[in-house]
């Protein structure tokens, strides 16, 4: 199979934009993903398109990605719409990496979009719970934030993880999405903010969970082929993982790991040959607070019990061990379910290319990102590493 690069990313602001429409927002983030190929790119190059939604709202429901694409003047391009929760538009990046890999097309857009601001908060939690169990969790009353609560507890009472070191998560994130001028919640706020926020679903309080947002996010995957057209510093998509797992968490054995992330991250990091050690950088779905500790310890990063002191030692800042969620993650940049996972690769692209601003790493090489549907029904893993053109393979 052929290799395929990551050429070019963008995103629109995330937040509330109850008067913007999904094809502006769409809009917005297709014109920064094709301003960032750096030799340029004419959106008549792109062969193929792979768009994520929920649907929140059910404002378009059918066709939402030829919907968006038409929009944006892809006339006839192919389009297939991903739906696979908040990791719809992480698969939609894995179906472009496959049509690239497989030779179907040579340059693909893969993206997503969300409007959710523009419902009532009654329709807003419907939307949301769907993507968990909907008989047995959803209309029994569970709150997606209920389920991610009691993933908490159960690692509390297993592990002894404590709810300050689940204030650290975001302490550290809102400091990053302070810098970051896409951020939906953009400040910082301190440890005693945190701890001392109202409950939302005990033990997870305001601070521990990522808002409701708007937005939109667009990648561009081009294949060994074609790649030295766009850039003379290819980002090769080096690995790709994806897993799957029982939507309802009151399904599973066990509330202390996502099995789909543990699967997902074991087949990105044997395809790209490397493990978390070969890392410089990680974006993880943070939803809520307990869930970036869970993909710490099911990504590797630290051992199973350990996430809350390796967070609350500093490793995961910008200047540790392993800098997780530079752009703010979920937490504090937002989370417009059919946009976060490609909007993590946003991060990826502009870390690797130098592009990040004041959140800048130094000199990083290789980055993952890590996208989860509802509470672990699905997850997707990618490895990316900047290549020179020279070890393009031909």
């Amino acid at each position: 199979m052929r290799d395929a690069y990551l050429i070019g990313a963008g995103q629109s602001d995330y937040g509330a934009f109850p008067a913007e429409s999904y094809r502006s927002l769409f809009s917005t983030a297709f014109d920064a993903a094709v301003g960032s190929v750096p030799k340029g790119l004419e959106p008549g190059a792109i062969d193929e398109a792979f768009v994520g939604t929920l649907g929140v709202g059910g404002r378009q429901l059918g066709l939402p990605g030829p919907a968006v694409t038409e929009h944006v003047g892809l006339d006839g391009v192919p389009c297939t719409r991903v739906e696979n929760a908040c990791a719809a538009s992480g698969y939609a990046v894995r179906q472009a990496v496959a049509a690239v890999r497989s030779g179907m097309a040579d340059v693909v857009l893969a993206g997503g979009f969300e409007v959710m601001s523009d419902t009532s908060s009654d329709a807003t939690k419907y939307w949301l719970g769907v993507s968990g169990e909907t008989e047995w969790e959803r209309l029994s009353g569970t709150t997606f934030s209920g389920v991610y609560a009691q993933m908490a507890s159960a690692h509390m009472d297993r592990y002894g993880t404590t709810r300050e070191q689940l204030s650290h998560v975001a302490v550290k994130n809102h400091a990053n999405g302070a810098k970051n001028p896409h951020a939906q919640l953009g400040f910082e706020c301190s440890l005693e903010d945190a701890m001392a926020a109202p409950v939302v679903a005990d033990p997870l309080n305001l601070y521990h969970c990522c808002p409701t947002s708007d937005g939109a996010a667009c990648t561009i995957v081009a294949s060994e082929d074609v790649v030295d057209a766009y850039t003379d510093e290819p980002i090769r998509i080096a690995g790709v993982g994806a897993g799957s797992d029982r939507v309802g968490l009151f399904q599973r054995e066990e509330y202390t790991t996502v099995p789909a992330s543990e699967r997902a991250g074991e087949s990105a990091y044997e395809e790209a040959g490397v493990g978390p050690d070969g890392l410089d950088f990680a974006e993880v779905h943070d939803c809520f607070a307990i869930a970036e500790l869970l993909a710490y310890e099911d990504l590797g990063f630290c051992d199973r019990g350990e996430a809350g002191e390796f967070v609350a030692s500093g490793a995961t800042r910008p200047d540790g061990q392993l800098p997780v969620n530079t752009s703010g993650g979920l937490k504090s940049k937002g989370h417009p379910i059919g946009a976060t996972g490609a909007g993590q690769i946003v991060e990826a692209y502009k870390q690797l290319t130098g592009d990040a601003g004041e959140r800048q790493l130094s000199d990083p090489r290789r980055g993952l990102t890590h996208n989860v549907g509802g509470s672990g029904g699905a997850a997707v893993v990618h490895v990316f590493e900047r290549q020179p053109i020279e070890e393009v393979a031909r």
